[in-house]
């Protein structure tokens, strides 16, 4: 269970995050996107975002051709794109998902996300019980907006689920509320979707839902079904009270106090 770390903007070491995820090639990245009742949206929606996680444009391969042009290379490999296809159909069988649809944008990029379609149309193949579709991102960030409550699982490259998550954890209840996962053969790290906020540190003042909803993924990842329901019960019931929660949800209780506030009321629900 990892918190989230700076990483420079333009200059500066490269990102923790992405480092990680090559030396453990932790190439699935899950991102569930689902209501919360105590945030009002106009719209109920239970999603997963299933992001490809070591190639694309985040393969991080990028020189100066000249002092004038820099040049980066968007990677997508057969193997990568089959096993992050593999990942989402067995994900959404798994879960009892009805549908899985691939993102991708290969009407322009005809080789690179082309071979990614492809692949995931290979897998479906696999999958019979399962719907398949795929939707060009443009159109796919329009209906999310338009119609979120359509989706089911989204399995994309690397840069398209990193900005759609974003996205739809926006239209859920925000980064406050948006756990990930990191999953490779061997080796899974669980995060929030969102960033570092230094300007906070100390304050005992953030929301951190995302962060306990990492580690309900965890949990749930290790098998400890239980115990995961336990805590997202408890939190959920504390955010539709009302009474102890943070300040992006109305409330005035700091960090430790919602979080106690959720241990609290772990002992009185069964």
């Amino acid at each position: 269970l990892k918190g989230p770390t700076t990483t420079p903007i333009g200059t500066g070491h490269k990102s923790a995050n992405v480092t990680l995820r090559k030396v453990f090639d932790l190439y699935a990245n899950v991102r569930p996107a689902k209501s919360v009742p105590a945030m009002k949206r106009p719209w109920d929606i239970d999603l997963v975002n299933i992001r490809e996680n070591t190639e694309d444009c985040y393969a991080a391969i990028e020189h100066m051709v000249s002092d004038e042009v820099a040049q980066c290379l968007k990677v997508i490999t057969w193997p990568g794109s089959l096993r992050i296809a593999d990942f989402a159909f067995t994900f959404a069988r798994r879960m009892g998902r009805k549908k899985v649809q691939c993102v991708h944008k290969a009407n322009i990029m005809k080789m690179t996300d082309g071979l990614f379609l492809e692949a995931f149309r290979t897998v479906a193949k696999n999958y019979p019980e399962i719907e398949a579709g795929d939707v060009i991102v443009d159109n796919c960030s329009m209906q999310l907006v338009k119609n979120p409550q359509n989706f089911d699982v989204l399995v994309l490259p690397n840069l398209y689920g990193d900005i759609l998550s974003d996205l739809c954890a926006g239209l859920s209840a925000g980064l406050g509320f948006a756990p990930g996962a990191n999953i490779g053969p061997t080796v899974a790290i669980f995060e929030a979707v969102h960033g570092s906020a230094p300007k906070y540190a100390g304050q005992n003042k953030v929301n951190p839902s995302a962060v306990l909803g990492s580690g309900i993924m965890m949990l749930r990842h290790l098998g400890e079904e239980k115990a995961a329901n336990q805590i997202d019960k408890a939190m959920h019931a504390v955010l539709l009270e009302g009474k102890h929660v943070t300040y992006d949800v109305g409330g005035t209780a700091g960090t430790q106090e919602y979080a106690q506030a959720i241990v609290d009321k772990m002992r009185t629900l069964k």
